[in-house]
């Protein structure tokens, strides 16, 4: 085959073909150099790949909350939440935007799911150490009649 064919985009057996980018790879490489933005860009088009992957959107709703974009942020964890209710780590992100809002009660629940289906080890403790003790805040707080402050 010349290559003019090959050139003007007649593909000879054997010829390379261009490979779909993996956007959520680039996505969490763009999240570790701190630029969300870009971040978010790439989470979107690996959510159009994979519109139904709760990873995705979890990942999504962090860099919402990073850029401020608490709305969006509360909205990609419920999504994600709805395609899969044992996802720990949204519900612990949703309760801590929902104790933001004022929410106690809402965030008492995601923080109770995601004390259900906690994530183990020395790491993990880590985070169900401060569950706990938000729970038990939020609780306290509950029973006096107070309303947690927003910050």
């Amino acid at each position: 085959m010349s290559w003019w064919r090959r050139f003007f985009g007649d593909n000879p057996r054997g010829a390379a073909k261009p490979q779909r980018l993996d956007y959520l790879s680039e996505a969490l490489a763009l999240e570790r150099q701190g630029d969300f933005d870009a971040a978010l860009t790439s989470y979107r088009l690996a959510l159009r790949d994979r519109p139904n992957d709760p990873r995705i959107l979890q990942n999504m709703a962090i860099a919402f909350s990073r850029t401020g974009r608490m709305d969006d942020a509360i909205r990609a964890y419920q999504r994600a939440l709805e395609l899969d209710a044992g996802l720990s780590g949204a519900h612990y992100g949703l309760a801590f935007l929902l104790l933001k809002r004022g929410d106690s009660s809402a965030a008492g629940e995601h923080l109770d799911a995601f004390l259900a289906n906690a994530p183990a080890g020395e790491e993990g403790e880590r985070w169900v150490r401060h569950a706990r003790e938000t729970l038990e805040h939020i609780k306290t707080d509950s029973d006096a009649g107070a309303v947690p402050e927003r910050e």
